[in-house]
């Protein structure tokens, strides 16, 4: 059964169009004239692209809804054609020639999934409440727990401050691309390319996980760099997880915008709860899905609760305090990989479930 992208054009000079782009892309196609003959390969195939005819006729034949479905067409779409499309399950109808790029875009992700149709990714960031509140070894911890678990991970530096999140995960010397080597030419790269040429630590288990860490020196990704890697995992169906500074820079705020779940960590003590105020404030003029992790222990006595009530916000994980982690990070262990809260804390923000899971 083919896993190639299903592709269903009847006019010759948008079909010609679209196997330009899709060469353009390395994406290997499977044309079919009808429903009928396209039905055993519907809901295999990585992505399906469709005309108005097509769409029309994939409806009435009774077609399922799935996902990674788009609409093309040279002009404006009929409202028919639109309702026929969003039915299938389409997000999107693309006008061509000018979506040539963002349609290039999405058959290389088909071709990045390897097949698996509607295995979208998804986009951690991670931010500190204050200096020294533990995001950068969530950050690490989320990506080693996400690797362990047989996912393909990336991880994201995107704090040119802070030291290079190599050193957090003990892979100083693991040899791979840091960001001051990495040339992102057109704005777009293959999340395969990266993986290739990213700094791999050994995290055991089944998965992959890259690192794309900044340098030793004060100078960090652009924005366009951080938009092209994050949406390459995110397309290849990854787990891509954003380590951010507390202040907006422009590559912060990129990785905000594609972010589907940002989590602010909060110590739990007074001063924290008032520095991680001024944080929560831009980050809400950025999105909307912030996430509260309190770290403890609390000196004065606050609770996780006290605190999500304090800075208004839903409280995703509490980790106890995990005595032994300073000194594993010193010996090159990389956090998430032995047992304690902090591994705890990640797999509770990996895998939700219905309810908060309190970590101790």
């Amino acid at each position: 059964m083919s896993e190639r992208t299903l592709l269903m054009v009847e006019d010759p000079d948008l079909l010609d169009a679209v196997l330009r782009i899709a060469a353009a892309a390395g994406c290997e196609v499977h044309r079919s004239p009808d429903p009928a003959e396209a039905r055993p390969y519907w809901s295999r195939a990585p992505f399906v692209v469709l005309d108005e005819g097509s769409a029309a006729r994939c409806l009435r034949a009774g077609l399922p809804r799935r996902a990674d479905l788009v609409l093309v067409g040279f002009g404006s779409a009929s409202m028919e054609a639109l309702h026929s499309a969003v039915a299938l399950g389409a997000e999107q109808a693309l006008e061509l020639p000018a979506a040539e790029e963002h349609l290039l875009s999405r058959l290389a992700a088909a071709v990045e999934r390897g097949g698996s149709p509607g295995r979208a990714g998804r986009v951690l960031a991670v931010v500190g409440g204050r200096g020294g509140a533990g995001a950068s070894v969530l950050a690490a911890a989320l990506a080693v727990v996400a690797a362990r678990s047989g996912e393909r991970t990336l991880l994201v530096d995107c704090d040119p401050l802070g030291g290079g999140l190599d050193l957090v995960l003990g892979a100083e010397e693991v040899t791979g691309l840091r960001w001051p080597d990495l040339r992102i030419a057109d704005g777009r790269v293959a999340a395969s390319a990266l993986h290739a040429a990213l700094p791999a630590p050994a995290v055991g288990r089944s998965g992959e996980l890259g690192v794309l860490s900044c340098g030793r020196e004060p100078s960090g990704p652009s924005a366009a760099a951080v938009t092209a890697v994050v949406e390459a995992g995110r397309q290849a169906g990854e787990t891509v997880v954003c380590d951010l500074p507390r202040y907006p820079t422009d590559p912060a705020l990129a990785a905000l915008e594609l972010a589907d779940r940002v989590l602010l960590v909060v110590p739990a003590d007074v001063r924290s709860c008032a520095a991680a105020g001024r944080v929560a404030a831009v980050l809400a003029e950025q999105t909307r899905e912030v996430g509260l992790v309190v770290r403890g222990p609390s000196p004065g006595g606050l609770t996780p609760a006290d605190v999500a009530e304090a800075l208004d916000l839903p409280l995703v994980a509490e980790m106890a305090p995990d005595r032994g982690i300073a000194r594993a990070l010193e010996q090159g262990v990389p956090p998430g990989r032995r047992r304690g809260p902090l591994a705890s804390a990640a797999r509770a923000i990996l895998d939700p479930g219905p309810a908060l899971r309190s970590v101790s």
